[in-house]
């Protein structure tokens, strides 16, 4: 994924450091803000993980530091409920002067109680996710529960959340008890995914059984199963930003994937070397998808290998013409299956007569017919399949011109 820096002024005229993130294309159909959650930054992994997912779906997404965390300025004090909306608020400003309106918003855990009510403000919003979010804004309370009676007494106290001190005072605290979420749930009226963990022991499940009963249709639920709050196996990240963007598809009009701005372009592929190991975006004029390598080589097998979709050409391409063959010859053909094995085999072992003996590039094609057919029509649909495009590409001279574009 190609990620640009961006420094975004809020309300308070402090910056906030903020990332946009692009689909391998670097062109987004449309975009997205994720809000973190409480004490987390967007430097977290779920976060990238999360936002990097969502480009696969065509969407630039936004993930930033709210006021006071991670990089960006102010002090963590400033950082309770209302100023977290108000920083959503300006993120989605600059994007609508400098790119686009954002239309789906995902925020995590008090994140997510955040996008919602930013979502009620905002009329360019088409969509809401959130991730193991509160019902009620004072819900986290409970993390710095230990202090309120400090404050109290000294105005400004430190304080220790997750082995980590912060600074809070006597607005902090008395912001939580503002928002009246439930109700602004109930009046959203905007399409709303919930997701959460059923074993969550920070923000417990009970949390998104009541926003659900607090949303109105069409609103969704995705359990995720054995994640832990935090999301921390990249794993169930990966799911969140894989689920979130194919539930928002349904929500955004359908538009063709703008390929470079060179000519002729039939696929993109997209890796960022230093941030996703081999995980590759791939995208189609339609289309968005995954290539990665298996664990075994160092991979994180989020999609099917290059060799994978080497095969996989060979198979779609090979039913397809098996398809349309049997149905001009009206053959009782009601299922086909084209099993691929792709390995290195021996000229030798394949009994090749070669000038030089050398490993060479094998493809194993075996098929499985289901309906009534004879034996001759079997025959002849196996010398069909080795008749496909893809087939026939594959066994003849392939020229692979290599330039730069600047």
């Amino acid at each position: 994924m190609h990620t640009i820096k961006l420094n975004i002024q809020n309300k308070k005229g402090h910056q906030l450091q903020a990332y946009l993130e692009l689909p391998a294309n670097q062109k987004p159909n449309n975009y997205a803000i994720f809000a973190h959650c409480f004490t987390c930054n967007s430097n977290f992994n779920a976060v990238k993980n999360i936002s990097r997912s969502l480009t696969n779906h065509g969407f630039g997404v936004v993930r930033f530091d709210f006021t006071g965390l991670g990089k960006s300025e102010g002090k963590f004090s400033e950082s309770h409920f209302s100023a977290n909306v108000g920083d959503l608020l300006a993120v989605s400003d600059f994007l609508k002067e400098n790119y686009e309106a954002p239309g789906l918003l995902v925020g995590h855990s008090l994140g997510g109680a955040a996008v919602i009510v930013a979502a009620s403000k905002l009329d360019n919003v088409k969509a809401v996710a959130t991730v193991g979010a509160p019902a009620t804004i004072d819900h986290v309370t409970h993390l710095f529960s230990h202090g309120i009676d400090e404050v109290r007494e000294k105005g400004e106290v430190e304080i220790n959340i997750g082995g980590r001190p912060f600074k809070i005072n006597q607005e902090f605290v008395e912001d939580f008890s503002k928002t009246n979420l439930p109700e602004i749930t109930k009046n959203l009226r905007k399409p709303l995914l919930i997701m959460h963990a059923p074993f969550d022991n920070i923000v417990g499940i009970e949390n998104a059984q009541k926003l659900y009963l607090d949303a109105h249709h069409p609103k969704s639920f995705i359990s995720l199963d054995q994640a832990d709050h935090l999301l921390s196996n990249k794993q169930d990240s990966m799911y969140v930003g894989h689920m979130v963007g194919s539930w928002g598809d349904r929500y955004f009009n359908a538009k063709d994937n703008d390929m470079l701005s060179t000519e002729g372009e039939q696929l993109v592929a997209h890796l960022n070397l230093k941030e996703d190991n081999f995980t590759t975006s791939i995208q189609t004029k339609k289309h968005h998808f995954l290539a990665d390598e298996p664990e075994s080589v160092g991979g994180d097998d989020f999609g099917p290998s290059p060799y994978d979709f080497l095969s996989a050409g060979l198979a779609a391409c090979t039913v397809m013409t098996l398809k349309l063959y049997a149905e001009r010859k009206k053959w009782d053909l009601q299922e086909v299956f084209a099993y691929i094995t792709y390995s290195k085999k021996h000229s030798d072992d394949l009994m090749l007569d070669v000038e030089k003996p050398m490993r060479i590039d094998h493809l194993q094609k075996r098929l499985k017919f289901i309906g009534n057919l004879d034996e001759t029509q079997k025959q002849r649909l196996k010398e069909i399949a080795s008749k496909c495009p893809v087939h026939k590409s594959l066994q003849g001279e392939i020229i692979i011109e290599t330039e730069l574009l600047n």
